[in-house]
């Protein structure tokens, strides 16, 4: 079995040679195939991408800010990280409260419309200053509703409690590493509708064997060249700070996919991400000090020995 970034190239290749050409929600269509798995041996190297550059200060702000249980997006501008905007964004445009410039399919039109490109970026612009300065604000539109820091460690029960998933995971690593429920779940049908985007990575379980932690993600909806590359330094990166925690070395992270896409607008760049070299991993260093993934700070761990090839522009589909 081809494992490791390869795995991810082949993916790519695949879908291009393979997919069926799909509608979609956002209306910019995809190539897409269904059920695909890929593994990544964690002892081998932090699996962040080298054909293409991953800012992991992206991701490593955006999975603390799910470790904290976190759903608004003031943290992540705080952490110059705006990858959540656009959907924050498009409900503040869309209320009786927005009085700019019309912003209707923003996301595509900004893409190619230079005026209309301007406008956008003053407005988002605004919009960011708002959720950071005006405390009213951010609440009313810098909550994204019960996405994934919600149900992680909040999920809210019939009987009006809540479960922390992610602290009850970690304690049964702890003291029954060989249960076969070292499971969370982000996918609340109850809370779906309140969410902005419903989750794309939607359960992931823990294994324990030989002193090592693996983990396992499914994940219904992938966007192969944006989403993915994050989707699995993420989880490899939460796997090494529950290791950590637990006392445990790590063992794989198994990436299972359901509908695995690329959109049209992506595909001359999965095209010149297939041209490139497969360079040699990253490391992680964790050089805190900290007990828990709960304390956990951006200061608290790096990956060392990163030299990947220039990052890719692509329009994100929203």
């Amino acid at each position: 079995m081809i494992t490791g970034e390869q795995a991810y190239l082949d993916l790519c290749s695949h879908i291009l040679e393979h997919g069926t050409k799909k509608e979609d929600r956002t209306n910019t269509g995809t190539y897409s195939v269904f059920g695909h798995q890929m593994r990544f041996d964690l002892s081998k190297g932090f699996p962040l991408l080298t054909t293409k550059k991953v800012p992991f200060r992206l991701v490593a702000s955006e999975l603390l800010w799910f470790i904290k249980g976190d759903t608004n997006i003031r943290y992540l501008l705080e952490h110059n990280n705006n990858i959540w905007n656009e959907w924050a964004f498009e409900k503040w445009v869309n209320s009786t409260e927005y009085k700019g410039p019309e912003m209707k399919d923003f996301g595509n039109r900004s893409q190619v419309d230079d005026a209309f490109k301007a406008q956008y970026l003053e407005q988002m612009n605004l919009f960011k200053q708002k959720v950071l300065q005006d405390d009213v604000f951010a609440a009313k539109y810098g909550s994204l509703g019960s996405v994934y820091g919600k149900q992680w460690r909040e999920w809210k029960t019939s009987n009006d409690t809540t479960i922390d998933q992610l602290n009850d995971v970690i304690t049964s690593i702890k003291h029954n590493p060989d249960s076969r429920r070292h499971i969370v779940s982000a996918w609340n049908p109850e809370d779906v509708p309140t969410m902005a985007l419903p989750p794309c990575h939607t359960l992931f379980q823990f294994y324990v064997a030989d002193g090592k932690l693996s983990c396992q993600l499914y994940q219904r909806s992938a966007d192969v060249f944006l989403g993915v590359p994050f989707n699995i330094a993420s989880y490899a990166l939460l796997t090494h700070l529950i290791a950590y925690e637990c006392g445990l070395e790590v063992g794989e992270f198994v990436h299972t996919l359901g509908d695995a896409h690329i959109y049209l607008n992506h595909v001359e760049q999965v095209k010149t991400q297939l041209d490139r070299d497969v360079r040699s991993m990253p490391e992680l260093n964790i050089t805190g000090d900290k007990q828990s993934i709960f304390d956990f700070e951006m200061s608290d761990f790096a990956v060392v020995n990163y030299n990947p090839h220039p990052s890719i522009k692509a329009p994100i589909a929203v």
